[in-house]
């Protein structure tokens, strides 16, 4: 009987001694887990939290939070996502130093489960760690791009770009200056251009089909973004309500793949590998004869298409509309931008020839994306060693930020950095600065965007043809524009509606 009092004591006083043992450890695990790190590291910013760390201090705009603690921390700081570090480079001296100068310390990407997940774990470019068959595939798909017209000059994608402007102008024309969301249209027109090149065929305004396509593109960036606390946590995609979405995005992205699927089907049904006349024609040539890339598979090319997709028609169509955006607000550039294509084009199709002899007109697509870089992180990077940076050491491994939204206002190089101003980057002589520092909209170095040339050309070939035929206005009524965007991988206007008054 003593011996079972006694037995009941001591077992009531170890139960109370190992729940406070057990909370007693997992606080000290905790601790431990967010005050693990690597000495020297760049400092943390104020306002993390235990287990999430920064998360719930940058809101839906980090690119803005990052470039206001770039003024309290200096160009270089960490943040803590979850349990994980995350350094942060501002400016476009360490940014500069990351991308270009020291290109492959920085070259690879990190484990960021949802968009690993999409992408079948760096079976494309895009999302690839570095290394050779990185590099081969880079090497691959750019030279096939280029052959299929990506570049300035002999057998350019001019042509195509111009007869897709011609079928947007002749679109927009039908609404008679009537309000509507120009959108769809921009998009259709942007997809056009990249879905010949990629699949051999281009969609009609309205076509079901693309609709689609286009529908679950924007569903998958949405989502995606949403899905960044599962990317950090993975195993909350268990989780009921939570892992929402991630399962919208992976329906989504779905039917992006179903849809590349069917045209590699039809591309293998009646190819002929003497005269291939697309990227999947290359690619499924490239497939069977392992000439260039080891290993390559159509597994791979369905992901090689579906990163050109993301990259070649959203980037490009929000660029766009943030273009008929400030055009709108600031009616004084529009004027000068159409004066200057009166003088020069006249009622011709502007072509890429006559760039050098419109620098205003090219000057307000490149102010365009310095004050709306629609990609104003980047993609995240991730170091291949371990390297210094401003004095700190940051491990091999270890996740990387550019912060390009900070190069493009940094009143050291763009005094008053939130006025619209293309005139800054007009010259002495009248021409545009063939070099301006603090400007990398298509980032830099060895991940520098592979479609570079061929955003140039459509922004460059599209706006003015847009600006050549109409005049935009704000509908009469309609409410004020907003600036502040929507920030879903890609930074795109909120919805808003204008009237195309032709010229």
């Amino acid at each position: 009987m003593a011996e079972n009092v006694l037995s009941v004591e001591i077992f009531g006083l170890s139960r109370l001694n190992f729940q406070t043992l057990l909370v007693l450890c997992i606080a000290f695990l905790l601790s431990f887990l967010v005050f693990k790190r690597p000495r020297n590291l760049p400092p943390y910013p104020e306002g993390w939290w235990p287990v999430f760390g920064h998360l719930l201090a940058l809101g839906r705009a980090p690119h803005l939070k990052f470039t206001e603690w770039r003024r309290q921390y200096g160009d270089v700081f960490t943040v803590r996502f979850g349990l994980n570090d995350v350094v942060v480079l501002n400016g476009y001296t360490v940014v500069k130093d990351a991308l270009v100068s020291r290109s492959e310390m920085f070259a690879s990407r990190p484990p960021i489960y949802v968009f690993d997940f999409i992408t079948a774990f760096g079976k494309g470019v895009a999302t690839a760690k570095w290394g050779h068959g990185f590099r081969q595939k880079k090497k691959f798909s750019t030279s096939v791009l280029k052959t299929l017209g990506m570049t300035v000059g002999k057998n350019s994608v001019e042509d195509k770009i111009q007869e897709e402007a011609m079928c947007m102008c002749e679109k927009i024309a039908e609404y008679r200056g009537k309000p509507f969301d120009v959108e769809e249209v921009v998009r259709t027109t942007v997809a056009n251009v990249i879905c010949s090149m990629i699949f051999g065929n281009r969609f009609d305004y309205g076509d079901e089909r693309f609709r689609e396509l286009s529908e679950a593109m924007v569903g998958t960036l949405v989502s995606i973004t949403s899905a960044q606390l599962i990317s950090i946590f993975p195993f909350l995609r268990f989780f009921p309500y939570v892992n929402k979405p991630y399962n919208d995005t992976i329906a989504h992205n779905e039917k992006i793949l179903k849809f590349i699927r069917e045209e590699i089907t039809r591309h293998r049904r009646d190819f002929d590998r003497e005269n291939p006349r697309d990227f999947l024609d290359f690619c499924l040539i490239e497939v069977d004869r392992h000439d260039k890339v080891d290993n390559l598979t159509e597994e791979n090319v369905m992901y090689f298409a579906q990163e050109l997709l993301f990259g070649g028609i959203d980037t490009t169509t929000n660029t766009l509309r943030w273009g008929l955006l400030y055009m709108i607000l600031n009616p004084d550039v529009q004027k000068k931008v159409q004066s200057e294509l009166d003088a020069v084009v006249g009622e011709t199709l502007p072509t890429l020839s006559h760039r050098a002899q419109l620098p205003y007109t090219e000057a307000t697509v490149m102010e365009v994306q310095r004050l709306r870089a629609v990609i104003p992180l980047g993609l995240p990077h991730a170091t291949t060693q371990q390297v210094k940076v401003a004095g700190f050491d940051i491990p091999a491994g270890t996740q990387v930020l550019m912060n390009l939204h900070s190069l493009h206002v940094d009143p050291v190089y763009w005094p008053d950095p939130d006025r619209f101003d293309p005139g800054r980057f007009i010259d002495a002589d009248g021409r545009v600065s063939s070099k301006m520092d603090s400007f990398m909209p298509f980032s830099g170095g060895r991940r520098v965007c592979p479609g570079e040339q061929l955003g140039k050309m459509e922004l460059f070939l599209l706006f003015s043809s847009l600006l050549q035929n109409f005049t935009f206005k704000l509908p009469e009524g309609a409410p004020p524009l907003s600036t502040e965007g929507i920030l879903a991988i890609t930074l795109m206007p909120h919805a808003f509606k204008l009237c195309a008054i032709p010229r």
